[in-house]
């Protein structure tokens, strides 16, 4: 038998390809991790103007007019305890998924029934003004569990913190058809001008079974999604949660406080 096909030459050939292989494959990864991240970053972006009223589901715009449009908002990093700011926590590089699954930086949740397991110290909101420099929206982050999944999206509320812009997800494995719905533009739709909390700033929006009315007439339930219960009720859990005393509540009161000062 040649040695070109001995034991010792198929096993050093092998191991070469694999070697190869790797490298490439490594290489690959680390060339494409920036780019990737830079992607990632620009959807939610684009998910931040949807919920906002500023870019339509199916509106297909260049990254350079995604920036000119975001570049309306301002994004603040609060401390979640207080609603204040948090001047030393960099908004820019700021990572909330990251912050909660770090013991140094996050706490251990109250039972909830949105599933929420660790709490940021910190959050990371969008405010918008306009051109008198008056509060005209603020966008917060929103998330809790479905079915299968916990769902990531932001929420737009008006300055009165009542009133709904819109809502979006950027992130879930929700099942396609069913609870993955919360992506279809007409349930989307459904969404603004409803009112997110009561006269009393207490959460009240929820999603049901079945069809409500109109904004006007029946502001606090939205139309609930066809055959995914568990995901429905996970949407109302999480508002209920984000917007309430252990969540967001703090920061939305803060803001209504400037709006009664402006």
């Amino acid at each position: 038998m040649s040695r070109q096909f001995s034991v010792s030459y198929n096993f050093l050939f092998s191991a070469a390809v694999c070697g190869v292989c790797a490298i490439f494959v490594s290489s690959s990864a680390v060339t494409l991790a920036e780019r990737q991240d830079v992607n990632k970053l620009l959807d939610k972006k684009k998910n931040v103007l949807q919920a906002a009223g500023l870019m339509q589901p199916d509106e297909k715009i260049a990254a350079a007019e995604v920036e000119e449009r975001f570049s309306r908002f301002r994004p603040v990093v609060i401390d979640l305890k207080t609603g204040e700011e948090a001047p030393d926590v960099d908004p820019d590089t700021f990572d909330q998924q990251k912050a909660k699954k770090d013991p140094a930086r996050s706490s251990v949740a109250p039972k909830n029934s949105s599933l929420v397991k660790r709490l940021p110290d910190h959050a990371l909101v969008y405010e918008v003004e306009d051109e008198a420099g008056n509060l005209e929206m603020v966008v917060v982050p929103v998330e809790g569990y479905g079915l299968w999944s916990t769902l990531l999206g932001f929420l737009a509320l008006e300055a009165d913190t009542r009133s709904v812009v819109g809502l979006a997800y950027y992130d879930h494995k929700e099942t396609p058809g069913l609870g993955g719905e919360v992506d279809n533009a007409r349930w989307k739709a459904l969404w603004p001008g409803r009112k997110a909390l009561d006269e009393s700033f207490e959460p009240k929006i929820e999603v049901i079974k079945g069809s409500a009315g109109p904004a006007n007439d029946d502001p606090y339930r939205v139309d609930g999604l066809s055959g995914a219960t568990i995901t429905s009720r996970g949407v109302t859990n999480m508002m209920h949660f984000w917007l309430g005393d252990e969540g967001l509540g703090p920061y939305l009161e803060r803001v209504r406080q400037r709006k009664g000062a402006a």
